[in-house]
């Protein structure tokens, strides 16, 4: 692999520290594909750091998807726009929340995809965060001086021409997976406590059951029509449970979510992956 590339949004549970993991996987399961499907494309760590002709990225966080939209299409003026917000005069709190006014009121894709942006990178901790009223509501971050991240901006739109982007439900994506593919899976993982739960990150949450059903839709790809699944998420007994069906690896990983760095304790995750047995 060549040198990795950052994502230009912070994003909770983003693969950039294990996409090496995740990109030996998916190559050795799957030589020929030559299209990767992601139903859970958030940041987009491993469309970065992966070399497929094509790429199918889903996620059901319609800003996010239209952020990236707005972003292929028109990237110089899209970068040009947006680095605009970004100057001391918008670090501040009354700034910040008069935007993220702007931004819940607003129905301009182009407009929700800059401020989308803006919040992301001045909101607190990288957060993604709705009501259940479908409204943004991540506080001020307090940041010195919030990175623009320009650079990584225009890798991702070169890239993202190789891209289509979508913004359907996770078992809509399985029923388009074209031949010669392979899928990778990261959904909100499973909370490893009670109190630990954090679902709002698309208005309606992903629960328990749609693990289960993404767990089978996943055996079903792979061993009914060929096309590899890899899944990644918490190393649980429940998570081992629904995953009997594959085979599956424990790695550990930092955690990413905590006001204290110094804190982010190391926890195992499991990659499981569905991959059919090859036919002698």
């Amino acid at each position: 692999m060549q040198q990795k590339t950052r994502a230009f949004l912070k994003w909770a549970g983003g693969k950039y520290s294990l996409v090496e993991d995740i990109h030996t996987r998916l190559k050795q399961a799957s030589v020929d594909a030559d299209t990767l499907v992601e139903p859970f494309v958030g940041a987009g760590s491993v469309f970065l750091n992966t070399d497929f002709k094509h790429y199918i990225l889903n996620d059901i966080n319609a800003d996010l998807i239209n952020l990236y939209t707005e972003l292929k299409r028109t990237p110089d003026e899209f970068i040009s726009d947006a680095k605009k917000l970004f100057v001391e005069l918008n670090n501040h709190p009354e700034a910040y929340y008069e935007y993220r006014v702007q931004f819940n009121q607003s129905s301009d894709v182009y407009e929700r995809a800059i401020l989308f942006l803006y919040m992301n990178r001045h909101g607190y901790n990288g957060l993604c965060r709705y009501n259940l009223k479908g409204i943004f509501n991540v506080p001020f971050g307090k940041y010195k001086r919030p990175y623009f991240p320009e650079k990584e901006m225009h890798f991702f739109a070169e890239k993202a021409q190789q891209a289509t982007f979508t913004c359907l439900g996770y078992d809509e994506v399985f029923k388009l997976i074209p031949e010669n593919s392979v899928v990778y899976c990261d959904p909100p993982y499973v909370p490893l406590s009670k109190t630990a739960s954090f679902t709002s990150y698309a208005k309606g949450g992903f629960n328990l059951d749609d693990q289960a059903n993404l767990a089978n839709l996943a055996e079903q790809a792979a061993f009914e029509n060929n096309t590899p699944v890899l899944i990644s998420n918490h190393d649980t007994v429940w998570t081992r449970k629904i995953y009997s069906q594959a085979s599956l690896d424990e790695i550990q990983v930092k955690r990413t979510i905590s006001p204290k760095g110094g804190s982010r304790n190391k926890v195992n995750e499991l990659m499981a992956m569905y991959l059919a047995p090859k036919k002698r």
